[in-house]
């Protein structure tokens, strides 16, 4: 049956986030409906506040969430009421060329439908009272009370971590350490660049520190931001502007780093992470760029310094495989999870919570339910 829920709904870009009385509809074939328990607050939902990210809209956003499984639609045998999941924004449909090839972050049948704000058959789950639709952002609208989505889209996880600490491992954790581990494939002693120290540059950092990557150089505006940097594994801390790149250069023998990482998004940022990889080193792209924008990264120093430039997706991850292991880490003490949770919010306080993102003094905010 139909349901009525409470979520944070943006009608467009650059207008606040307001909290509403919804619609759910119940899970159909091959769907779950989720109880949420905590949902990050991430930057990439405020690219959908501020219009860099085209969405349609009326919208619910929130991709970084946990709960437990209410109920299950028709043909759902993997999953049952009471399991805890974690939200997985890039479900993968087992049969489709990316599937088929390692990289089901990359899944053909899902990503359409998703980045639209609809499921599978074009329809949204989330409606007013007058029958409107109402869009889910990444497909999840996890800034509610209660979803539905896909059952490829809910990964169970043991049911004695916080559900508010798993929360962070569907997008942060498995963006940063992911792109360290997978898209990097780091080893130990490689001297590593971290552009951005956010959520998913700090993950990025624990990441290599794991891995044994040295030295583990954090590059951000914010001073508060690198001591956090130090926290999770970063060796040093360089303010970015000014001669932030000779004092990289300093740090790694005056050639550069192996490997650097750009964990913000933006142009002048991904430059400098090209300038700053050494030449024959490798530069990681994992930050989500406002659409239509371009970076100049010049062919000819590609070519003469060979350096190689890759996109990282969701840290290139099989979240079926990766966010039960990510949470054994942390449960191992080699993984920091607890500490990535700066504050608590409830939903009515949304705008509230991503004005102190947007302070930068924060690892990650989280809103719980």
């Amino acid at each position: 049956m139909p349901m009525s829920i409470r979520a944070a709904v943006l009608e467009g870009a650059r207008q606040p986030f307001h909290i509403e009385n919804l619609i759910l509809d119940a899970p159909r074939a091959g769907e779950v409906r989720v109880r949420l328990a905590a949902c990050g607050v991430c930057h990439s939902d405020w690219h959908v506040a501020t219009g860099d990210t085209r969405q349609p809209f009326p919208v619910v956003c929130g991709h970084e969430g946990a709960g437990v499984i209410d109920s299950v639609g028709e043909g759902v045998t993997a999953l049952k009421p009471g399991d805890h999941v974690i939200l997985n924004w890039a479900p993968a449909c087992d049969e489709c060329f990316y599937c088929q090839h390692g990289q089901p972050n990359l899944c053909a049948t899902f990503t359409d439908p998703l980045w639209e704000g609809t499921m599978l058959d074009g329809t949204t789950r989330l409606h007013r009272a007058d029958g409107s639709p109402v869009y889910a952002y990444c497909g999840l609208a996890a800034f509610a009370e209660y979803t539905v989505v896909p059952h490829q889209a809910c990964i169970p996880v043991r049911p004695d971590i916080s559900l508010v600490t798993a929360s962070l491992v569907g997008c942060a954790v498995a963006t940063g350490v992911g792109a360290a581990w997978y898209t990097a494939d780091l080893k130990p002693g490689l001297s590593v660049v971290v552009i951005g120290c956010g959520g998913v540059g700090l993950n990025t950092i624990q990441g290599a520190a794991a891995r044994g990557a040295a030295p583990i150089i954090a590059v951000d505006l914010n001073p508060a931001k690198l001591a956090l940097a130090q926290q999770f594994g970063a060796t040093h801390g360089v303010l970015s502007g000014g001669d932030a790149l000779a004092q990289i250069r300093a740090l790694t023998g005056g050639r550069g780093a192996d490997v650097t990482f750009e964990a913000v998004g933006t142009s002048a940022l991904q430059e400098m992470a090209f300038a700053a990889a050494r030449p024959g080193g490798t530069v990681i792209l994992e930050g989500l760029s406002p659409m239509g924008t371009a970076t100049n990264l010049p062919g000819a120093v590609i070519t003469r310094q060979e350096k190689t430039i890759k996109g990282s997706y969701y840290g290139s991850v099989d979240a079926r495989r990766d966010f039960p292991l990510f949470i054994e880490e942390a449960a191992a003490g080699r993984l920091k999870l607890d500490e990535l949770v700066s504050r608590t919010w409830k939903l009515d306080e949304i705008n509230d919570a991503y004005a102190e993102m947007l302070t930068g003094e924060v690892a990650r905010g989280v809103i719980v339910f």
